[in-house]
């Protein structure tokens, strides 16, 4: 285990209150997991198009609109 997975998990331990479970502790650690992900996907310019996003937001009935510049 790296040293900063072990501080990782020691801050996340710190910030939890007192009364957190284990399906607290697997739920926070998983958010934190999906955000690296996420970060690295955008540190590799891993971006949805304009199109790809009108298009998810329009499952859920939502319209947006792109401003261009």
């Amino acid at each position: 285990m790296s040293a900063n997975l072990r501080e990782t998990l020691h801050q996340l331990a710190d910030q939890l209150p007192e009364s957190a479970t284990w399906k607290d502790v697997l739920y926070e650690a998983y958010v934190h997991q999906e955000i690296e992900a996420g970060l690295e996907e955008a540190r590799r310019g891993e971006f949805a198009s304009d199109d790809e996003v009108k298009a998810a937001f329009a499952k859920w009935g939502v319209q947006i609109e792109v401003e261009m510049d």
